[in-house]
């Protein structure tokens, strides 16, 4: 891919594809709304740190550049990979899949930490505040859905779907994975701007029986485990 990168002819064929599309093919530009829409999200060079949060429209104009050839040549200095944030859902879509009893709700996010090796960059805020983003705006405030199913579909849903038999509810002999929060004040922090914050009302976490968060604390305790499919083989 880097090479076909350097290749002019070749980028002409990639520019045409992008705005053209390519059948059978996802293409992000035509989802979007335009280059406002893919956000840079980390960058691993000194050189194109600066470009961290930007769009890339935002980047082709400081850098008097097309938007494709930003892409083009961020890919290529970047060895290929450039994390992006894309702007493509609908919020009614969103109201809407979370009523639906079948579906369920998880991340896409990395675990992180503001102060770790992985607390860099511009990520999705949804590293930080996915559950409760959920738990304070579409149960609190929109009443989207109700508390118990929200719940529903982050633990006791998900780990069935997964064939997790020994977590996802709170029962005797199950694992015990808990997180205590207040629902009157559970809310996400992270922004797109600051993506870096911890979400607030979260007091307790449990994994495996041993408490990990105490009064919204992180106590330096590291009880978890990864956890297999059934797929697995011994």
């Amino acid at each position: 891919m880097l090479e076909r990168l350097g290749d002019p002819k070749l980028r002409a064929r990639m520019e045409k594809d992008i705005y053209a599309g390519v059948k059978g093919w996802f293409d992000h530009y035509l989802a979007m709304k335009g280059w406002e829409s893919a956000v840079v999200a980390s960058i691993q060079t000194e050189k194109n740190k600066a470009l961290e949060g930007k769009s890339v429209a935002e980047i082709a104009k400081i850098s008097n550049k097309k938007p494709t050839e930003v892409v083009f040549d961020l890919l290529k200095e970047e060895g290929g990979s450039v994390p992006t944030i894309y702007f493509l859902m609908s919020e009614e879509d969103v109201r809407y899949a979370l009523r639906i009893p079948w579906v369920s709700i998880g991340s896409d996010g990395t675990a992180v930490r503001p102060d770790g090796a992985l607390g860099k960059g511009k990520p999705h805020p949804r590293w930080y505040g996915t559950f409760p983003r959920v738990l304070g705006r579409y149960v609190r405030k929109e009443k989207v859905l109700s508390l118990e199913d929200a719940i529903r579909k982050m633990t006791s849903l998900n780990a069935e779907k997964l064939g997790l038999r020994d977590r996802g509810l709170l029962r005797e002999g199950k694992k015990a994975d808990i997180t205590i929060f207040d629902a009157e004040k559970v809310i996400d922090r992270a922004t797109f701007e600051k993506p870096h914050q911890y979400p607030e009302g979260i007091e307790y976490v449990i994994v495996n029986g041993t408490v990990v968060l105490d009064k919204g604390q992180h106590l330096g305790a590291k009880p978890g485990k990864i956890l297999f499919g059934q797929g697995k083989k011994d």
